[in-house]
């Protein structure tokens, strides 16, 4: 059983306590300080102080400050008044493991709420990059497009190279061998030829997400989605295919959130598909990890 340290001393004023506590020779490094707005605790083996607070503190104002053996915290009192006490008093056992566990509750829900801040912060920070990425990626391709209105060279090509189907397929079999940016080059050339295929964005968003062009496969997969407007039945496997594709980027970039949103969406258009329910499923508790890790 740890002893409990009664050979404290506090001053106040009708704003702050000032509370010194002894260390009696334990190591810094050994010492643990909990603290919540009505319960204060620190723990230094074999030794234990608490005191279940008066009046409510501003927890998160207040600090503590080590030096010559001894702890000075400096707690601010949330309302102006003098405390007749430093702790309350008239207080039983049960009340205090009552008081015990709702401060470790509080701290719990402040820490779960801090986390999901930052969670949600970070992720206001990928979609900023992802959005100036994404505009970046467009300008190159209105640069790309200008450079190339003039197709001339073109000319030079076997006839069947001039045929985007033909592209298609070969920028397909490079792809089936896992020759990525070969596939990529067939599948950029059928585009010059015809940029309302949407086919030719998928499959080279296919490529992209293989060689980690996260960004470059998030495009292709949106243009591919708005060439496959209106949605009917004949395009459905194509849209849920971009749906995956694109969630699967986002996933990459750790825009959990934006790839569920896809995910979600391809399940709507094939909801007997079990890969995408598993995969959708794994997002799910990435997310819900991610916001209760501490």
């Amino acid at each position: 059983m740890p002893l409990q340290v009664s050979d404290y001393s506090w001053q106040q004023t009708k704003t702050a306590v000032f509370l010194s506590l002894p260390l009696k020779g334990v190591c810094v490094r050994d010492t643990d300080v909990f603290c919540t707005e009505n319960y204060l605790k620190v723990n230094f083996p074999p030794f234990l102080f608490e005191a279940f607070l008066y009046a409510p503190i501003d927890d998160e104002s207040s600090k503590a400050k080590i030096g010559n053996d001894t702890i000075v915290f400096t707690l601010y009192k949330k309302e102006a008044a003098m405390w007749e006490t430093l702790s309350v008093t008239g207080v039983d056992k049960e009340m205090m493991q009552r008081i015990r566990e709702k401060s470790i509750l509080q701290a719990q829900e402040r820490a779960k709420e801090a986390t999901e801040a930052k969670a949600a912060a970070k992720r206001e920070d990928q979609k900023y990059a992802l959005s100036v990425m994404m505009k970046w990626l467009h300008k190159q391709a209105e640069a790309r497009r200008a450079m190339n209105t003039d197709i001339a060279e073109l000319c030079d090509l076997k006839e069947e190279e001039k045929n985007p189907e033909w592209l298609k397929d070969k920028g397909n079999k490079l792809f089936a061998t896992e020759n990525y940016l070969a596939a990529i080059n067939a599948y950029n050339l059928a585009i010059r030829l015809n940029n309302k295929m949407p086919l030719l964005y998928l499959n080279r968003a296919a490529c992209h997400l293989k060689l980690k062009n996260l960004h470059k496969a998030i495009e292709d997969s949106s243009k591919a989605l708005e060439l496959l407007m209106p949605p009917v039945t004949d395009n459905a496997n194509a849209r849920m295919k971009a749906h995956v594709r694109r969630g699967t980027a986002f996933c990459q970039l750790e825009l959990y959130v934006e790839g569920l949103q896809d995910y979600e969406a391809a399940l709507k258009i094939d909801p007997s598909n079990k890969i995408v329910q598993i995969d959708a499923e794994k997002i799910r508790n990435v997310i819900q990890g991610t916001e209760l890790k501490s």
